[in-house]
């Protein structure tokens, strides 16, 4: 197995989270962005209600819930014509991108595309298919090679660079006149700080047709459903309906329960909004509170984290902030180019969060 994957990545901070739990006031973990907030009312409702559930479950949901993502998507983000038959339900977005080659039968033969800086799933789940992966930002660095796959992400993780209108045209562009399916992870789409994201499935963006066209989505973030494990991918109704044929084989459903409580939080914006103010008044204070110290923060337009450096290598910045009793996620986890970088995620509960800003400008 470890000829196949990197080391999980996590696992390569066991040391600095042992300096950082030894930390009079406890550990700061900002390592991983994992909602600390309480799930909303609206879904645990919706999933109490659903509780007596004695039947399988299917793999494509319930039409209310397939239609619940399309009239979130053109009431969020104006996308128009979408239809419940284009919209998939997946067991969190993790697991979608991790099998998607696979699932979609990819093989040695294929080239996979991702972000030079990228959430390591990508990558993991080429590999897992067995592909060749290139790391590239732009579409020089691809040359004449026909990608079978190209994810981008925006807002990004780790950095959070939101990709403008016009890039993402190129993309699209690209992808299409390669033959490649072009993969758009648009799960920090409703966090936006600095600066509008837009969907690949934007008709701006898409010229009006899904055709090659992957939108990958969760309510994890948006909904604090990390827990939950729901998600779903909508676009190209030809894949959409390929992938629904080999999950139905490989029972990669959403429990019945699970099923409802999404279908509630999609129809239901008020709690993403109180979620955001949260996390901004959060973002607003570590951010004040690493520039002081000395940190430079670059990108971090959307999604949950500040990129932040001191223009050294990523371990010792880590090293620097376990001894203050923080942890962060390594640049390196997530590329090369992160090599000077740190991804501080603002997920942490308040107490958390005042208890980093407090050290950090100590």
């Amino acid at each position: 197995m470890s000829t196949r994957f990197p080391e999980f990545p996590w696992d390569t901070l066991a040391e600095a989270k042992q300096r950082a739990s030894e930390h009079p006031g406890g550990i700061v973990d900002l390592s991983i962005g994992t909602p600390v907030d309480p799930t909303p009312a609206v879904a645990r409702e919706a999933l109490v209600a659903a509780a007596d559930a004695p039947g399988y479950p299917t793999v494509f949901g319930p039409e209310s819930l397939r239609q619940a993502a399309v009239d979130w998507l053109e009431r969020r983000f104006a996308i128009t014509g979408l239809s419940p038959s284009q919209v998939l339900p997946t067991v969190g977005s993790k697991e979608l991108i991790a099998n998607l080659p696979m699932q979609l039968g990819l093989g040695p033969d294929d080239l996979v595309v991702l972000p030079e800086l990228a959430y390591p799933t990508y990558e993991v789940g080429a590999r897992y298919a067995g592909c060749q992966v290139l790391a590239a930002d732009s579409t020089v660095a691809i040359g004449p090679r026909r990608p079978a796959l190209i994810y981008v992400n925006s807002p990004a993780n780790p950095h959070g660079r939101i990709l403008g209108a016009d890039h993402l045209r190129k993309v699209v562009e690209f992808a299409r006149d390669r033959g490649a399916l072009l993969v758009s992870d648009e799960c920090y789409l409703e966090f936006a700080w600095d600066g509008e994201p837009v969907s690949v499935l934007h008709p701006d963006i898409c010229g009006g047709s899904f055709d090659g066209l992957l939108a990958v989505h969760s309510l994890s973030k948006r909904s604090n459903l990390a827990g939950y494990r729901d998600a779903f991918v909508t676009g190209d109704e030809s894949v959409v309906s390929e992938l629904l044929a080999v999950r139905k084989h490989l029972g990669f459903m959403l429990p019945t329960p699970v099923q409802a409580a999404m279908t509630a939080a999609l129809a239901d914006d008020d709690h993403v909004s109180v979620q955001r103010e949260v996390y901004a008044a959060r973002r607003a204070a570590l951010r004040a509170a690493l520039e002081t110290a000395g940190f430079t923060v670059e990108h971090s337009e959307g999604a949950l984290y500040l990129w932040s450096t001191r223009g050294e290598p990523c371990r010792e910045t880590i090293a620097w902030l376990a001894e203050r009793g923080i942890l962060a996620a390594p640049g390196d986890f997530y590329g090369a180019a992160g090599a000077q970088h740190v991804r501080i995620a603002f997920t942490a509960t308040d107490e958390r969060v005042a208890a980093a800003v407090e050290r950090l400008t100590a």
